[in-house]
């Protein structure tokens, strides 16, 4: 009886131990992973092209010069290291989930969150490259309000879900309107807005400026940056993110794919853990 239970105690005694070591099991083979898979970062680069290897295997997808595919791309970057900044100057509470942030000035007033972000960038691409009339977003409540119309003077005029615009100020053209303008776009509209207006997209047919958002209160939204294919057509994306509070614009880690990030495979109707955010119930979209 005694040897019976001696055996008993034995074998508990090595289950227990076994069960012990499962996490420093895994943690041996998440380091080992990370010491084995080369690193996909260029600190010294200082463009979102530049700064993040191709995983072996792929190729960019090739895109026309002057593109919003090549601009996105192409992008600047501050230099490695880059704390992400709130709007009020003060260092964002988690600074683990980057890899670059993006050369977009964040103003003081607060407005500029996360969708704001992405919309700053496209309006910007489309002054620099002359289309300026193509400037123009919903507001929440499915307004349409142009730069083309606010540079000749026309203001909204906003009574709860009604929107009525009315010519109460003098033309003016400049860049600093132009800001003006966005700032009242950063007020009226949003990852709501947006997920209502823009056209959806499969994620087969996913292009850099494309975005994957959840419209809502809180929604959020982050932005397609660059985008490589392999002989099999299996593509894998860069995606750049705004935040709430407004703040530094940056370049996001795949948390949970380390050995491809900051490369990400996206499918639909997938849950995405994009750095402080997990999109379920979303949905990919495309500017005009």
């Amino acid at each position: 009886m005694k040897k019976i239970i001696l055996v008993l105690l034995i074998l508990t005694s090595l289950a227990v131990l076994a069960f012990q070591f499962r996490p420093v099991k895994k943690v041996v083979s998440i380091v080992k992973s990370s010491i084995e898979t080369p690193s996909l970062i260029n600190k010294d680069s200082l463009t979102i092209a530049s700064r993040v290897n191709i995983p072996e295997g792929y190729k960019r997808v090739n895109y026309a010069k002057g593109s919003f595919e090549a601009y996105l791309r192409n992008y600047k970057l501050k230099a490695y290291g880059s704390k992400i900044i709130n709007y009020d100057d003060t260092n964002y509470f988690w600074q683990g989930g980057h890899i670059g942030v993006l050369e977009v000035p964040v103003p003081k007033n607060g407005l500029q969150q996360c969708a704001d972000a992405l919309i700053r960038i496209r309006s910007e691409y489309l002054w620099d490259n002359n289309r300026k009339n193509e400037i123009g977003f919903n507001f929440t409540s499915g307004h349409y309000c142009s730069w083309t119309k606010y540079a000749e003077g026309y203001r909204p005029k906003i009574n709860g879900n009604k929107v009525t615009f009315y010519k109460t100020a003098r033309a003016n053209t400049s860049k600093d309107n132009f800001y003006k303008y966005l700032n009242l776009i950063y007020m009226y509209s949003g990852t709501l807005s947006l997920y209502n207006e823009l056209e959806t997209v499969k994620a087969k047919d996913l292009k850099i400026g494309d975005m994957l958002i959840k419209g809502g209160s809180p929604g959020h939204i982050v932005m397609i940056a660059d985008e490589v294919i392999n002989e099999n057509g299996e593509k894998l994306f860069l995606l750049f993110q705004g935040n709430t509070p407004a703040q530094s614009v940056h370049l996001v880690k795949n948390l949970q794919a380390p050995s491809i990030s900051p490369w990400y495979k996206l499918e639909d109707d997938v849950m995405i853990q994009v750095s402080n955010y997990t999109f379920v119930s979303s949905k990919y979209v495309r500017f005009k």
